[in-house]
């Protein structure tokens, strides 16, 4: 039988996201951005929200019923707020994902207490708050996802910070399993390997930096924002019905070294 265009655009049941209403923060970065293209050109719903507007703005132009909202993820009140709003818009939220992070890299004595506060108050204390927010909205159950890290795994000099936050991000989903799994609320992450976008452009342009990281990735290269888009696609799909308080990771290897 063949398959017509629009058949294969949204391709099997078991990964439809066709009419779900999700919520995206950190929108506006090099994830965040995949993961607004890969959800809206497969029909889904989309509120966005992150610190950037600029950055925001540039990706919500690309489509038409989006929402945008300027907010940051360790406001609780700002995010009950677009939560509130979306609820009022689409009177439901089916799933909350969180691409919002800070990526410093420094030597444990050299790195400055103040950055590390705000590491882990992001990439930790962020990503609890918006859990519980989105999980007040979903009354028929739903998902939440977070973009996690191999550095929840691995242990690499110079990311005391960044591996503390992803580390804590990874058991905070096995405990929100746990607890919200009698409501049907299905909370997971994504661990990639380094990918480079804006957040590790920097870091990349040193080519030391890259031939380390490279070098320990099975796969013999970095990963790709589009990478994450098949396992996101599983999670929030019915073929991810059974998967709760997991970190997938998505890492041409590097966990295994």
């Amino acid at each position: 039988m063949e398959v017509t265009e629009n058949e294969n655009s949204f391709g099997d049941p078991l990964f439809d996201v066709r009419g779900k209403v999700y919520l995206v923060a950190g929108a506006g970065g090099g994830l965040g951005r995949t993961i607004v293209h890969g959800l809206a050109d497969r029909g889904a719903s989309l509120v966005l929200l992150d610190v950037d507007e600029q950055s925001l703005e540039q990706v919500g132009s690309k489509y038409r019923d989006v929402r945008l909202h300027v907010a940051d993820i360790t406001d609780e009140k700002a995010l009950g707020n677009v939560v509130g709003m979306t609820e009022t818009s689409f009177g439901r939220l089916d799933g909350a994902i969180n691409a919002a992070g800070l990526l410093p890299i420094a030597n444990a004595e050299e790195v400055d207490e103040a950055l590390f506060r705000q590491c882990v108050d992001t990439n930790l204390t962020g990503a609890f708050l918006f859990s519980r927010v989105a999980s007040r909205a979903m009354h028929n159950g739903g998902r939440v996802i977070h973009i996690a890290s191999v550095s929840s795994h691995v242990a690499n000099p110079g990311y005391a910070a960044y591996a503390s936050s992803k580390a804590g991000l990874s058991q905070l989903v096995r405990v929100l399993a746990r607890e919200w799994a009698v409501r049907n609320i299905l909370v997971n992450a994504i661990g990639p390997a380094l990918i480079e976008t804006p957040l590790t452009r920097e870091y990349l342009a040193q080519p030391d930096f890259r031939e380390a990281a490279t070098s320990q990735i099975p796969l013999g290269r970095l990963g790709v924002p589009e990478d994450i888009v098949g396992p996101l696609l599983l999670l929030l799909g019915q073929g991810g019905a059974f998967i709760t308080g997991q970190t997938i990771y998505v890492d041409g290897g590097r966990t295994v070294v």
